[in-house]
């Protein structure tokens, strides 16, 4: 008897692999509806306020180029900025205590801000050569032919025309599969590498 009462003391203090929930699921799942709704919102809120001054900064600052060149730089380190904080949410969401959470924050930004970066160098080297594409582009055209080009619909009532267009274009379409496709792909595991730590600490 003394020891099945210890064998249970036991059992109470240091539950059983076996036995023991899967708590770094339910860590979440346990919450009440309406923090899980809250904690949702404000996942989609927060980078839905970054982009809202992304689209701002995109409609009011001064992008004029008359430099291919000077597009190009601007471009690479667009790129190079996309791609530091897709590393940082990555990271984020591997040690975040709620990683599904925490991935569809970085999903909600990465893409938009990937898809103005775009925008941002085809409205700039439209202005800098207005032939660079089969007609000359505003903003708004700019970011629609950003967004048709993501998506792989391409209308194609706006094409390029100009060599370095159709780079710029290419590598687009380049980046749109590594976002789709391994972006994605990654961003799923560090969820289910923050689910596995915490089953592993609870």
């Amino acid at each position: 008897m003394t020891g099945s009462g210890e064998h249970d003391q036991h059992d109470h203090g240091n539950p059983s692999p076996l036995a023991r929930p899967d708590r770094a699921r339910q860590q979440y799942d346990d919450l009440p509806a309406a923090t899980r709704r809250w904690m949702v919102f404000w996942a989609v809120a927060r980078p839905s306020l970054i982009i809202i001054g992304l689209l701002l900064l995109y409609y009011l600052m001064p992008l004029w180029d008359r430099q291919s060149r000077s597009t190009g730089v601007w471009l690479v380190l667009g790129l190079l900025l996309v791609a530091v904080l897709l590393a940082w949410q990555i990271r984020m969401i591997s040690t975040s205590k709620y990683p599904r959470v925490r991935a569809i924050e970085a999903l909600s930004l990465s893409a938009p801000l990937f898809v103005f970066v775009f925008a941002t160098a085809y409205f700039a080297t439209a202005q800098g050569n207005p032939s660079s594409f089969s007609q000359p582009l505003n903003r708004t055209d700019a970011l629609y032919f950003a967004v048709t080009t993501f998506s792989s619909v391409g209308f194609g009532d706006i094409v390029p025309v100009t060599q370095a267009a159709r780079v710029m274009v290419m590598i687009q379409m380049v980046g749109d599969l590594i976002v789709v496709g391994i972006v994605v792909r990654v961003i799923l595991g560090a969820v289910q590498s923050g689910l596995r730590r915490h089953q592993s600490e609870t």
